[in-house]
């Protein structure tokens, strides 16, 4: 059963990690820009991680897995909390999103919650409104569920697409806000955000629809293969091959085709 991983940070794995990725299944990657371990001290510094995702990684995965790799490009929450430097990041985010490889924007959201975060966050909101993008939003660490409950106050009042929105990082606290809503909602099957075994319990509880898995393969203890480990547990436990592929695959590929740029062919 072929896998589309809508979240894998790959510039923080090694080529043997898309090697294993490919094995287990997984045909396509999508990298969104996140905060990378230490907060850039120059905008330059996140035009330089822009280039480097969009056209080196996207040549490894080919080379090292054979896998199709695209990417989100987007000023995530943490950084926006740097006002000067943000809105030089947030001036030229437009030029990349118009990448040959770049099929949405993101991820986005709140980390802190502060003015400065919501802030970045309408604003880029707008941006990919007016591209007609997919958006990878990010819940907060702490607070979750009144983060979550703010992120989906802010895009019913910017009035934005929600079809073309995952909320993402979901656990049992935040998934009936989500629900509220039209947008997607991922699981990102990492410690400390939600474990597999509890994702697939919430499916059981509320069904697949416009559900999906992804991984959070950074530079902390996580694992490239999570997905396709999820898919195996949900097998194991009884779940239709089609059921599976729906969280695994037809949802992800169905969410990201909405971008203009995103070729990638099953």
């Amino acid at each position: 059963m072929e896998i589309i991983d809508p979240h894998m940070h790959m510039v923080s794995r090694s080529a043997d990690d898309y090697e294993r990725a490919r094995r287990a299944g997984i045909e396509c990657c999508i990298e969104p820009a996140f905060w990378s371990g230490t907060d850039k001290q120059y905008a330059g510094s996140f035009f330089d991680y822009f280039e480097q995702i969009i056209d080196f990684e996207t040549d490894r995965a080919e080379r090292a897995g054979g896998m199709d790799h695209y990417v989100t490009i987007g000023l995530e929450p943490k950084e926006a909390n740097y006002r000067e430097m943000a809105e030089e990041v947030l001036e030229r985010v437009p030029e990349y999103l118009d990448r040959a490889n770049v099929v949405g924007l993101g991820e986005i959201g709140f980390d802190q919650g502060t003015d400065d975060e919501e802030w970045a966050f309408r604003t880029q909101l707008r941006m990919a409104e007016e591209r007609e993008l997919p958006v990878i939003i990010h819940t907060p660490h702490t607070d979750k569920p009144e983060g979550t409950e703010r992120i989906v106050d802010i895009i019913e009042d910017e009035g934005v697409t929600q079809e073309r929105i995952v909320i993402d990082h979901n656990t049992e606290d935040t998934i009936e806000t989500s629900l509220t809503t039209d947008c997607w909602v991922g699981f990102t099957l990492y410690p400390g955000k939600i474990e597999d075994e509890a994702a697939i319990d919430l499916l059981e509880e509320y069904g697949t629809e416009k559900m999906l898995f992804n991984s959070a393969a950074d530079w902390d203890p996580s694992d490239p293969l999570a997905v396709p480990k999820a898919r195996d547990k949900m097998l194991d436990r009884g779940w239709s091959r089609e059921e599976v592929k729906k969280v695994v695959f037809d949802n992800p590929y169905a969410f990201f085709d909405q971008s203009p740029n995103f070729e990638y062919e099953p």
